[in-house]
């Protein structure tokens, strides 16, 4: 056999082969899809009440929160936690705002903390759908007093899609920590590939971020404390992952109708959310015009914004714009901002796609 027909023969079995292969992630891609856990049935009218948050269709999911000596407090704030997080997230903030005259509230969502369904996705329309609700009972706790919706990362993209809806939470203003808006559009092909693979050929695999080299925040003792909590997911399904990335795209994509008061929070060293991403999702905020969006970006900032070494100072923004929006902050981190988000990151290892 000459060299030509050799090499015909291995094209065709090399064609042969990549057929078979295609075929066999086909059927195993139609056997197996992402698990959902969406909301059941309305069987009880929305409660909050005992340090629990019940939901219409029965689950009842913990709340904390931190109250001022002053009655009424002088703002309330919602505090929505990141993926794989917990209300607990807030503790710190909570204490610090409540010293401000701000009462604080925040929930175990739905797949999170000691939520039932630990670990299971549960869809992005009950994320948004129980956000709502929630605000809607903490205005009715606290009638005539002005509401802020603050959310940290999956917790900004929750806020971001609720708000876009005709029947949003009524707020008087949102805050942003490092938003979840890594959508698709800016994610490497292979990235978006070996995800559609990953959720079709095995959704309840569990991954860690273990070897991604990865620095959340600088503050280590809290990560540590974060190890040790059971509550805090370590491990996560790949369908989790896949729905948390459907809820960035729809965060992106709803970007352009962020309305009214909003303070967006980002650091410079975030290794998680890339610059990309939230740059696009900056160009696409509506024109910034008074009681609009306004960017404020720290130089030694991670992605855990309200827990690093230095997140006093942005307890000391949130609570001086949900006084007066109209003025600078006083770390000055709103000054020039999206000049400073333009420039070299200041620790190397950002995330791929960036």
């Amino acid at each position: 056999m000459n060299n030509r027909a050799r090499a015909l023969r291995s094209g065709r079995s090399g064609k042969g082969l990549l057929a078979v292969l295609m075929a066999a992630i086909l059927f195993a891609a139609a056997a197996c899809a992402p698990i959902v856990r969406p909301p059941g049935e309305p069987i009880n009218r929305p409660l909050l009440a005992g340090g629990f948050f019940h939901t219409a269709d029965g689950l009842v999911l913990p709340v904390k929160s931190w109250r001022p000596q002053k009655d009424p407090p002088r703002a309330v704030l919602i505090a929505l936690h990141g993926f794989n997080d917990y209300s607990n997230f807030f503790a710190a903030p909570g204490a610090f705002l409540a010293t401000r005259d701000i009462a604080s509230y925040a929930y175990d969502q739905r797949g999170f903390g000691a939520a039932p369904g630990h670990g299971l996705w549960p869809g992005i329309d009950a994320l948004s759908a129980d956000l709502k609700t929630f605000a809607r009972l903490v205005r009715d706790r606290h009638p005539g007093t002005p509401l802020y919706l603050l959310g940290e990362s999956m917790g900004g993209a929750v806020i971001m899609v609720a708000t876009a809806d005709r029947d949003a939470p009524e707020a008087d203003g949102i805050i942003l920590a490092a938003p979840a808006v890594w959508g698709r559009v800016t994610m490497p092909w292979y990235q978006r590939l070996a995800l559609w693979i990953g959720v079709h050929l095995m959704p309840g695999a569990e991954v860690t971020g273990q070897g991604l080299k990865i620095t959340p925040s600088d503050n280590i003792e809290m990560l540590k404390a974060l190890g040790r909590d059971p509550l805090v997911i370590k491990a996560t399904r790949i369908d989790a992952i896949y729905g948390l990335t459907n809820l960035m795209d729809r965060a992106l994509e709803l970007s352009a109708r962020l309305q009214g008061p909003a303070l967006i929070l980002y650091g410079q060293k975030d290794e998680i959310i890339p610059r990309k991403p939230t740059q696009i999702m900056l160009d696409r905020l509506p024109a910034a015009v008074s009681g609009g969006p306004r960017l404020a970006v720290y130089e030694d900032g991670y992605h855990m914004l309200l827990r690093d070494l230095q997140a006093e100072t942005l307890w000391r923004d949130i609570a001086h714009w949900i006084a007066d929006p109209s003025t600078s902050l006083p770390s000055g981190a709103d000054k020039g901002a999206r000049e400073r988000l333009a420039l070299p990151p200041t620790k190397s290892g950002e995330m791929a796609g960036k």
